[in-house]
């Protein structure tokens, strides 16, 4: 219940970068739903498509990298696939982000 409030709350408060993102995720869909700020075992996932098993996370200046590192171990046990990209990847570079995100969706289809 605790970490479902919070993402909730992340939800309202998303930075320009994931605002942008899911944006683009959201009229994009490569024919799979994402979920935003998804609460995942310990973890709140800032974007995730549950029945592929992919997670993707928009790093901000904030992030801390050894923290970044056990999440992703975490999700990675789970039998997820995580993407990493920077707030600058994102705002700056959305057509390779939208492909990364594509090749990804269309590997764990089995395509």
């Amino acid at each position: 219940p605790r970490l479902i409030k919070f993402a909730r709350q992340m939800r309202k408060d998303d930075p320009p970068a994931e605002r942008y993102l899911w944006y683009e995720l959201r009229r994009k869909a490569f024919g799979v739903r994402f979920r935003r700020q998804e609460p995942i075992g310990p973890f709140i996932a800032d974007f995730a498509c549950l029945p592929l098993r992919l997670v993707v996370e928009v790093d901000g200046d904030s992030h801390e990298f050894a923290k970044d590192a056990r999440r992703d171990a975490w999700f990675e046990e789970a039998g997820y696939r995580v993407l990493r990209f920077t707030d600058t990847e994102v705002l700056r570079q959305m057509r390779m982000v939208i492909d990364t995100i594509d090749t990804a969706v269309q590997e764990a289809r089995g395509e």
